[in-house]
């Protein structure tokens, strides 16, 4: 339900709400702490797998998606997508926890200084690289975000913007390529963990299906509550918001981790 809300609240998938409310839902279910990061991470992508298919049909419906470079970025993220699996699945649990904090300490730093900028109104898709050069682009997104277990939004929106592709068209081209990261990702996922004898009933390797569909019928509806809550609140103050919601979770993952890890 959280999630959902903040996602409809925030304009985000709600990867980086969703990983680590799992990680407080599965330790107090009491699923050991060596698999538990990996199935909030592979469980998140699965998740994320329907709720950008309900974005990129919005968004589509408005024209606003630019499928050449989605095209373009698709093979490497693909690519990156399932190498961040394996990535994850390399990494324990304290480890991985402890770079989803650092990220999302990251993210929320980042926000709050791109809100002391000055926005600028770049020429659309000016800057735009070549396939190969998106590809590559695409490969190195989709690796970090199935580490992470989000979409790719926080990562690929900043990337054409640089590009200068004008903000409306990179978050809905942003919103279709969360697909196949979420895809690859989640597919990634399962089979890293297709063989771990410490998975509970349920699960298809590191993916978690109650879980999922709870989190998928309650983002259906809870979404809806904070859209329309995003509508009485200030741009700002929602960004704002957000960043420090995401600062207190990295910081907390990192305090708890770096310990585990120093001690």
């Amino acid at each position: 339900m959280g999630a959902g809300t903040i996602a409809g609240l925030f304009g985000v998938g709600g990867g980086l709400i969703i990983v680590p409310a799992l990680v407080l839902v599965f330790t107090a279910q009491g699923i050991p702490p060596d698999i538990l990061t990996h199935m909030a991470v592979g469980t998140s992508l699965a998740t994320i797998i329907i709720t950008s298919i309900s974005s990129i049909r919005t968004h589509h419906g408005k024209r606003a998606v630019d499928w050449k470079i989605v095209a373009a970025m698709a093979p490497g993220i693909l690519l990156g997508s399932w190498i961040g699996g394996v990535t994850a699945d390399w990494l324990s649990g304290a480890w991985l926890q402890l770079l989803i904090g650092v990220f999302a300490v990251g993210i929320a730093l980042k926000m709050w200084l791109d809100g002391l900028r000055k926005s600028q109104l770049p020429t659309d898709g000016e800057k735009v690289p070549g396939r190969v050069g998106l590809s590559i682009a695409g490969g190195f997104i989709g690796w970090i975000s199935a580490i992470f277990g989000i979409g790719g939004g926080s990562l690929t929106v900043p990337f054409l913007s640089r590009c200068h592709v004008v903000m409306q068209r990179a978050v809905a081209t942003s919103a279709a390529c969360g697909l196949p990261i979420a895809i690859a990702g989640a597919l990634s996922f399962a089979v890293q963990g297709w063989n771990s004898p410490q998975l509970p009933a349920w699960s298809s390797g590191y993916i978690y299906w109650p879980a999922f569909l709870g989190i998928v019928l309650a983002s259906t509806w809870f979404a809806r509550f904070g859209a329309l809550l995003a509508h009485r609140l200030s741009p700002q103050l929602l960004k704002n918001c957000f960043a420090g919601l995401l600062f207190i979770i990295g910081a907390r993952f990192i305090w708890l981790n770096y310990a585990v890890l120093a001690s």
